[in-house]
């Protein structure tokens, strides 16, 4: 099997886009490897396995393979409320609250989760290919505690639980969608090639990112993500 470098340095076994991070490649391959020489390192922190060319991090636990930090994943800050307290320590008693009817959406707790893929033209940036134009939004239901985020390699045995195939901006192993214990998910870039963007901000590697019902995300050339609550 064919090799080629690809200008951010990875081994890709595409001869025009690079197979982890989808960067253009030029030239021609430069070694030929068996399936089997893919080396495996064991995370020393959790024991998970871990590939040199899928990034710098742990996917599981955020050790550092190149620091050899140990990592404990952040999670993003929410804005907080109004302090509480303050108005308690106010000399004047403020008024009890009038009761609110809950909202349809809080009256019944989801049954399940699915993110919802679709192609989105305006993400194209200058350099990437055209975005397909047949390409159906495609549901995919989060039914594990952990979701994978990426593409199908077959020498890599890698098989995401959200494969998208159809964007190779997009790394093998690019982000986690994670199950918490309420229920909800968070969001987790593991070191992709080209990043993930929530809101219009970048996400730093290994950190986590609470998400609600109808939260996007993208990632790619052009992949937008949005993530669905079903109640029923």
């Amino acid at each position: 099997m064919s090799i080629y470098k690809c200008p951010k340095g990875h081994e890709s076994t595409e001869s025009d886009f690079c197979s982890e991070c989808g960067a253009k490649i030029l030239g021609i391959p430069q070694q030929t490897i068996a399936k089997n020489a893919i080396n495996i390192e064991t995370c020393p922190d959790c024991s998970a396995t871990h590939e040199p060319n899928s990034g710098d991090y742990c996917e599981i636990c955020g050790y550092n393979f190149v620091t050899k930090a140990h990592g404990e994943l952040a999670i993003a800050k929410t804005p907080k409320q109004e302090d509480k307290i303050t108005q308690r320590q106010s000399s004047v008693p403020a008024s009890p609250p009038l009761p609110v009817p809950p909202s349809p959406s809080t009256l019944q707790s989801p049954t399940a989760w699915q993110v919802v893929v679709t192609i989105d033209p305006s993400l194209r940036h200058p350099d990437s290919p055209e975005p397909p134009t047949d390409q159906a939004p495609i549901i995919f239901p989060l039914e594990k505690a952990t979701n994978l985020i990426g593409r199908n390699s077959q020498v890599r045995a890698i098989h995401p639980e959200i494969a998208l195939d159809f964007d190779d901006a997009v790394s093998h192993r690019h982000a986690l969608l994670n199950r918490q214990a309420d229920g909800t998910f968070t969001l987790r870039d593991i070191g992709s090639s080209n990043g993930t963007q929530f809101k219009n901000v970048e996400l730093k590697p290994m950190v986590d990112i609470p998400l609600q019902d109808g939260d996007e995300f993208t990632l790619g050339h052009w992949t937008r993500v949005a993530i669905k609550a079903i109640r029923g």
